[in-house]
């Protein structure tokens, strides 16, 4: 069923959203990749995928900072691949302060790349979506998009937000073939929370791996990350005819953060 289609996945040359295009890549799904690459390693990457894979690639690095170049993207994306059947909003990024001295420059970034855009990408794949009868819409939003967290104002109003969208999208869709959904991950070991186990390390006198450990247990029972491939393997059944009267949904993946 879902080999042939295409998934376009925001954010996919590290982390999450590279784990994910590996997944989809490995059912014969053709992949639209994107991430703040220089151009050459971007298309030496979209190279790879379409030799290991035999599937069909583009990427392109958008500024989602920029509505004009989403646009520009959803249409490079649509003209060289046909359509996109898959939607990944999973690109964003993360600063933490007091809300008090937070950067302005920094809620206006984070807001952008981390809500806004996944509104503009979405707004860009519904029309063939529909015509199609069939879609799926995944955004990565957070287990910050269910509870919050000091000195995340930016994040958590954004993800707060992506849970939202989710709603609506999915009560505007559901005639139409179309799920849209949220996965809210606790803990992911990814890149973008480096600088926070750094920190905590240099500040407690302990190893990255023991300040892992207490940021990790300070909110979330269960005492490990989650790899970021599990992400993508929840993306692919959300993807598959089994979960197609899931919609509209915030789904944990949060190591029982949020059943406290």
């Amino acid at each position: 069923m879902l080999n042939g289609k295409t998934a376009l996945i925001t954010g996919s040359t590290s982390g999450i959203g590279l784990a994910t295009a590996h997944v989809l890549a490995e059912q014969g799904i053709n992949l639209v990749l994107h991430g703040l690459l220089p151009e050459a390693e971007g298309i030496a990457l979209a190279a790879e995928f379409a030799e290991k894979y035999n599937v069909k690639t583009l990427f392109d690095g958008a500024n989602l900072m920029e509505p004009e170049a989403i646009e520009t993207l959803m249409t490079k994306a649509v003209t060289h691949m046909g359509a996109v059947d898959i939607l990944v909003n999973n690109a964003g990024l993360q600063h933490t302060e007091a809300v008090d001295t937070f950067p302005t420059n920094k809620w206006d970034m984070i807001i952008a790349i981390n809500l806004s855009a996944a509104f503009h990408t979405i707004q860009q794949s519904l029309p063939r979506m529909k015509a199609n009868g069939w879609g799926r819409i995944i955004n990565i939003a957070s287990v910050h998009g269910l509870v919050g967290s000091i000195h995340k104002a930016a994040y958590v109003a954004a993800k707060h937000g992506i849970v939202g969208l989710t709603k609506v999208v999915a009560l505007e869709c559901a005639e139409h073939g179309v799920t849209v959904n949220s996965i809210c991950p606790g803990w992911v070991d990814t890149p973008l929370i480096n600088t926070q186990i750094g920190n905590i390390a240099e500040q407690q006198d302990v190893t990255f791996e023991q300040a892992k450990y207490k940021l990790v247990t300070a909110k979330q029972p269960l005492p490990e990350m989650m790899n970021p491939r599990q992400i993508g393997e929840f993306i692919l059944f959300l993807c598959s005819d089994s979960a197609r009267s899931i919609t509209g949904s915030a789904l944990p993946m949060d190591g029982a953060w949020t059943a406290q």
